[in-house]
């Protein structure tokens, strides 16, 4: 069986076909870096819903922010990965809220390609800075952001609470 980069790859634009399978690598990419995962250790499901489900709709919220932002990895006529992008052309910033692939294609540098795609995205929108986010644990996502250019700039803290305890459970 040929290895995956001996297949040529396609970067072409999102299709309403790809949601699903999007969503599928998606929370098998964030599973041990996600903070809907850190949160259902903690506390259980939330609303009848696992961490998965919460973390796959943020597709969703992806798809509706920016469609056009969006750029699928196609190999062998498989879906292997992908980017989300939007641009706040007022603030001059654009953004990565999520990029992901499949495990046989990681460290193959096609996330480096699809965030240079996405900087010079930026750049043609007239935007002077880009934007990702990860995890603290997420050593990965570390390693290939600042190894491109990005400076980690501030650490955020998230925190979650269970409406359901009382006050005085809490003190």
């Amino acid at each position: 069986m040929p290895g995956p980069m001996s297949q040529p790859v396609e970067y072409r634009a999102f299709r309403s076909d790809d949601l699903d399978v999007l969503k599928e690598i998606t929370v098998e990419a964030f599973s041990g870096v996600s903070i809907d995962e850190a949160a259902e250790v903690l506390f259980g499901t939330i609303n009848g819903h696992d961490w998965k489900w919460r973390k796959a709709r943020h597709i969703d919220a992806d798809v509706a922010r920016d469609v056009d932002g969006i750029l699928v990895v196609e190999a062998g006529g498989e879906v292997v990965g992908y980017i989300t992008t939007w641009q706040d052309t007022a603030a001059g910033i654009g953004y990565i809220p999520n990029l992901a692939f499949v495990p046989a294609w990681r460290g193959k540098g096609l996330g480096r390609t699809l965030i240079q795609m996405a900087l010079d995205r930026f750049r043609d929108g007239g935007l002077t800075h880009a934007k990702i986010e990860t995890l603290a644990q997420n050593d990965v996502g570390h390693h290939l952001y600042t190894s491109i250019g990005f400076h980690e700039v501030a650490r955020q803290v998230h925190f979650f609470a269970d409406l359901g305890e009382s006050q005085s459970a809490r003190d």
